[in-house]
């Protein structure tokens, strides 16, 4: 008897009780229809009645473009291609381009709520890269030159978290130096995170508040019996956080000296030999600057909103998490037949940092990156 095909495909239907739900039956192919890109099917929910496109819910939806196109401009976004040159060569305008990079960031972070969640994480590894909106001083700019927290324009910072463990960018956030920023950055990492893992960071003085703001015990005073107010309770940290500081010195333009200092934790950190560094966030510091257009020191480009900024950061979370190879997790390939053609033979297993940490096993195409559904958190089991 034959049985039915498990098509991966959710009910689009927010009314439907089967709606994002993959591979429950509930689900058939009813016909096909023909694009630009080739064939494509349409499906019924045996649940609601209702049919939809294989693409509903994805980059390519409703779209007139080839999805060769699409993927190619938004490979160059990632690419250190200007928007300008992206729109001048595939023939499209710079607001066709950004609305496929706000289809691309809003799968990427459906992407990233599933996969990133309750990471069992040891260390983490904080920073910053400064950039600027529409130009370098804010016309609001405070006296150090920086950015108010509500301004749209002048100096923006990508704030960015990493898992050194397998390479993992945690949470990006982009927004002015200021405390609220690095608390925004703290609370959306502590919610992928599980437990309260080490965080290292140079000696910038605002980390450490906002740490206590998301990890912190109080410690409460009891009442003197006498008059007045009693004492409010304190913010202390907890035994198990950790929070180092790595600081460099220089003298006439040179590096003199590298200061480490643990703020808190000393005891937990020599339990777990760790040792103080940002090595791994400082070296994802230069590919993105290789790799988004308006980082690049020195550069033309530069961003015009803050949400287009935050667009591209998200959607290159997401590409490095799954679908970009990473070379220190490359495994040899055992020994096999040679391949009949071709001058250059394999030698490698290509893994991402997902497949490292055992969230996925492959590398993603880009097609899969854009077209991707994932089931509600509430649906999945605790391994994912």
């Amino acid at each position: 008897m034959r049985k039915p095909k498990a098509w991966s495909q959710p009910c689009s239907n927010p009314d439907c009780a089967s709606y994002r739900l993959i591979n429950r039956g509930n689900v058939s192919a009813l016909s096909t229809y023909l694009t630009q890109s080739g064939k494509r099917r349409i499906f019924r929910c045996k649940d609601c009645e209702r049919t939809f496109s294989e693409t509903r819910e994805t980059v390519f939806f409703d779209l007139r473009t080839s999805e060769e196109k699409v993927i190619m401009a938004l490979k160059m976004l990632l690419g250190k291609v200007a928007l300008s040159a992206i729109g001048f060569v595939l023939g499209v305008t710079e607001e066709t381009v950004l609305e496929w990079l706000r289809r691309a960031a809003h799968k990427a972070q459906e992407i990233n709520d599933p996969l990133l969640r309750d990471l069992p994480v040891t260390e983490v590894q904080l920073d910053e890269m400064w950039s600027f909106i529409r130009r370098k001083p804010a016309q609001q700019a405070e006296t150090d030159g920086e950015s108010p927290e509500l301004s749209e324009d002048g100096r923006q910072w990508v704030w960015i978290s990493v898992a050194p463990e397998f390479r993992r960018i945690l949470a990006p956030f982009v927004g002015p130096w200021t405390w609220e920023s690095a608390l925004q950055l703290m609370q959306m990492t502590a919610a992928v995170v599980l437990g309260i893992p080490c965080f290292f960071r140079d000696g910038f003085s605002g980390y450490l508040p906002a740490l206590l703001a998301v990890y912190h015990t109080l410690k409460t005073f009891p009442r003197p019996g006498k008059r007045g107010r009693p004492k409010p309770p304190v913010k202390e940290p907890p035994p198990d956080l950790v929070y180092g500081q790595v600081s460099q010195q220089t003298r006439q333009g040179r590096l003199h000296e590298v200061v480490y200092r643990v703020c808190c934790g000393a005891e937990r950190l020599a339990e777990l030999g760790l040792s103080i560094s940002t090595s791994v966030i400082e070296r994802l510091n230069l590919t993105l600057r290789h790799a988004l257009a308006p980082l690049v020191s020195k550069s033309q480009c530069f961003w015009k909103e803050r949400t287009l900024m935050r667009r591209r950061v998200v959607f290159l979370q997401a590409f490095s998490n799954v679908a970009r190879p990473h070379m220190s997790f490359c495994l040899p390939l055992l020994d096999q037949a040679p391949h009949t053609s071709g001058l250059m033979q394999p030698k490698w297993h290509h893994r991402t940092p997902g497949m490292a940490a055992g969230l996925t096993d492959h590398v993603w195409t880009w097609r899969e990156l854009l077209t991707a559904t994932c089931e509600p958190i509430h649906h999945q089991s605790g391994s994912g």
